[in-house]
């Protein structure tokens, strides 16, 4: 059992989400935690300037929005919402707090990225924990 899961969430992979989940639940240790995380990807320097202001915001307010109800199949679920580069986000998040295992979803590949997603694989590589992909 892991004493601490994350479970990175893209927020328009719906079946993929409700697995994931269901795998934490089983295997957190009692007490532990689990961590449902978002991570918005930055706007290019180049396009920042036809968002309005706010919008990152707003959509930070609406990812945790989304989480809390997904939260509430997990006892002991808490929500982080960052932005960034996901793969890169999620294993700097994973070590930084030390979570000693990963849940990922991982769509149907396209031939750039043929057995996994292209997130999923980049945290399969470079993840210091345990991943498990949900597919």
């Amino acid at each position: 059992m892991y004493s601490n899961i994350l479970v990175p969430i893209a927020l328009d992979h719906g079946p993929t989400t409700a697995q994931a989940l269901e795998a934490a639940g089983k295997l957190c240790s009692k007490g532990g935690t689990v961590t449902l995380l978002h991570v918005l990807e930055q706007i290019p320097s180049y396009a920042a300037q036809y968002v309005p202001e706010g919008q990152m915001e707003k959509n930070k307010t609406e990812a945790k929005a989304i989480l809390s109800e997904d939260a509430k199949q997990v006892p002991n679920a808490k929500i982080e919402v960052l932005s960034g580069h996901s793969a890169t986000a999620i294993t700097e998040y994973a070590e930084k707090n030390h979570c000693d295992l990963i849940i990922i979803a991982s769509h149907k590949p396209g031939l750039q990225d043929y057995f996994l997603g292209s997130t999923a694989a980049r945290v399969v590589r470079h993840a210091s924990c345990a991943v498990h992909v949900i597919r």
